[in-house]
């Protein structure tokens, strides 16, 4: 089954979101904003606007704060009618978050290690697991705390896949089409990869955002997709 393609508007203005949305029109229907865009760049306006017109959002914000303070940011923002958020996946605070979503259409996200990770950036950071080993371990809390997905590389998606069952939303950003510039990502994969590794959800910023040609490089993408096989 072909997942579902998401695209980053990882830019500085809300109007060059709104250009972009406009060029690639009815091939995409669901936008994540993130920082840049979200403090820069009147984010959650353009997001309401967006959601108002029929498109579906994911607010990338990583919260991670004490629950008082998460339970209200994610109340906050289900009360939007987004489509996802992102927290950091620790124990108390996906457990906040999932008790603001309750009841609501929003999909909580546990943020497992960002993809701009490998092990050396773990062991500088004081982790004593490897990257496999801490998504292991933050999938399984997550699934404990009732939240409905998980944000991890593709190369840990069959594991993820493995642990929460057909249920849960893999979320999967580093996706670069063959012949794409890895940048500043560490652990990518091509469409078709990461969706026959388990993910249902492509995260996809510079190849599109960057491209001459948004449009038909969504549609290459999504082409992609189609071609790829998920595994249940």
């Amino acid at each position: 089954m072909a997942g579902t393609l998401i695209v980053a508007l990882d830019l500085d203005t809300r109007g060059e979101a709104e250009r972009l949305v406009a060029q690639l029109g009815d091939s995409v229907d669901f936008y994540k904003i993130g920082y840049q865009l979200f403090y820069g760049g009147d984010g959650l306006a353009l997001g309401k606007a967006l959601l108002a017109a029929g498109k579906r959002v994911f607010f990338d914000l990583k919260l991670l704060d004490i629950d008082n303070t998460v339970e209200k940011g994610v109340a906050a923002i289900a009360r939007t009618d987004a489509t996802m958020l992102t927290v950091h996946a620790y124990p108390k605070a996906m457990r906040a978050a999932a008790k603001a979503a309750e009841g609501s259409g929003l999909t909580v996200l546990g943020v497992t290690v960002l993809t701009s990770m490998d092990d050396r950036d773990l062991e500088e950071a004081g982790y004593a697991r490897d990257a496999a080993g801490l998504v292991a371990l933050r999938v399984g809390q997550a699934k404990a705390a009732g939240i409905g997905g998980i944000v991890c590389s593709p190369y840990e998606a069959a594991m993820v896949r493995s642990i929460v069952g057909p249920g849960l939303a893999i979320v999967t950003p580093g996706i670069r089409p063959a012949g794409s510039e890895l940048g500043d990502q560490k652990r990518a994969a091509e469409p078709a990869e990461a969706l026959a590794a388990g993910a249902s959800h492509l995260v996809v910023g510079r190849p599109i955002t960057a491209a001459a040609d948004p449009a038909a490089a969504a549609r290459d993408i999504l082409s992609q997709m189609a071609g790829g096989t998920r595994l249940a």
